[in-house]
């Protein structure tokens, strides 16, 4: 048997197009790795083991809820828009709500998060204090995908205090279509319609809040 101590022209011409081969790939993949976000932190998606979402018990909830000690949600009795009739749980009470009939009238901005999100954690604080101003729009926090005991111990851990619904049936999330990445953010107008914050960068501070909700009501009007 003859040994041989260097690669032959073919098998480097071979080696070659497995390495180029590579190369395409990585660029075209980038995108959905976040390499097109730049200037903050990137969107985060569900892990690839999602935290299961926990059966709705109002009762066993109840000392996480006296921890967080969240605002009421928003009621109302119609809406109009593409999330009329669309009811969900409040998420700091007992009960359920209609997001659209509890803020019709009035523009507000729906952030929509989830506990396992990094960027949701970091920007959470920034959406408190600009719905602290006192010119800023209502802010309904909108946990999806998601343990509810979860969001209601971040929340108190950041103390963070805003409105806040639950949405594990998902019809919420469909009617937003929401994006796999979180978080998201849109401005619900008070007419219904909804506009979603683009691009979805998250929020580091309130004046960049109060920017995004100023240009969208200014492009809605």
């Amino acid at each position: 048997m003859t040994s041989r101590t260097g690669l032959t022209r073919r098998e480097l011409v071979a080696a070659g197009v497995v390495l180029v081969l590579a190369v395409i790939g990585v660029a075209v993949l980038w995108p959905a790795l976040g390499g097109r976000h730049s200037g903050g932190s990137a969107p985060s998606t569900a892990p690839a083991q999602s935290p299961a979402a926990s059966p709705w018990d109002d009762a066993a909830l109840e000392p996480a809820r006296r921890a967080a000690g969240l605002p009421a949600c928003p009621t109302g009795d119609s809406a109009t828009g593409p999330l009329a009739g669309v009811v969900v749980p409040c998420l700091g009470a007992p009960g359920v709500v209609s997001p659209a009939a509890g803020l019709a009238g009035h523009d507000a901005l729906l952030n929509v998060w989830a506990s396992w999100c990094e960027p949701c954690r970091a920007e959470l604080p920034a959406l408190a204090e600009y719905a602290a101003r006192p010119d800023a729009v209502p802010v309904l926090e909108v946990n999806v995908r998601d343990r509810p005991e979860a969001a209601l111990a971040l929340l108190a851990d950041l103390g963070v205090r805003l409105p806040s619904v639950a949405d594990p049936d998902g019809t919420l999330t469909a009617a937003l279509r929401v994006p796999p990445a979180l978080p998201a953010s849109y401005l619900l107008h008070a007419d219904g319609r909804v506009a979603q914050v683009l691009p979805p960068t998250p929020f580091r501070s309130a004046d960049e809040v109060a920017a995004a909700v100023a240009r969208l009501r200014s492009a809605g009007s």
